[in-house]
């Protein structure tokens, strides 16, 4: 390989990894945002935060990935916990939403097109769940109490979908058109 080549694909690999730090970064900030700045506390189990904060996630997981959604889901949602008074839920939304970003992600990595993304979405709600069930079992030591926090995971994955599902095709096309 000559010295030129060289030069150019790591020039090409540090512009990748530029790109991919700034999208992740900005999926973190708008996750944070729109749980933050779009939510509605309702008093059912210990949970009870319905938020939009799903729209971005499930968003920057579709354009960009499994990695990104990861990142952008858990650590965004997770420093909302962090920074408004939910602290004991954090380490579990930093898992439980990466994991759903992640799922959202490698589907919509494999599979194009808007069945395979709404099929994606609807992947992350099992995972919000059983996660969201967990964490409130072990967070509060009741494991009947967490059932009372399913109608309002289901509301908030379920508006997140149907947000998301409006949007995600213009956005995709656009996407295409300015990444390539």
């Amino acid at each position: 390989m000559s010295d030129t080549t060289v030069k150019a694909t790591a020039k090409g690999s540090t512009m990748e990894h530029v790109k991919f730090i700034t999208t992740t970064a900005m999926g973190i900030a708008l996750v944070y945002v729109f749980t933050w700045l779009i939510n509605v506390q309702i008093f059912l189990g210990e949970g009870g935060l319905v938020h939009l904060g799903n729209v971005p996630l499930f968003i920057f997981a579709i354009l960009f990935g499994k990695k990104t959604g990861a990142i952008a889901g858990g650590i965004g949602m997770g420093l909302f916990d962090l920074t408004s008074g939910w602290t004991a839920w954090a380490p579990f939304t930093f898992i439980v939403v990466g994991i759903m970003g992640f799922v959202v992600g490698l589907i919509s990595e494999k599979k194009k097109g808007f069945g395979w993304y709404l099929l994606a979405m609807i992947a992350a709600l099992p995972i919000k769940i059983v996660g969201y069930y967990i964490a409130e079992g072990v967070i509060t030591g009741n494991w009947v109490a967490p059932a009372m926090s399913i109608p309002g995971n289901l509301l908030q994955v379920g508006a997140a979908i149907v947000i998301t599902a409006i949007v995600i095709v213009p956005l995709k096309k656009a996407a295409n058109k300015v990444l390539g």
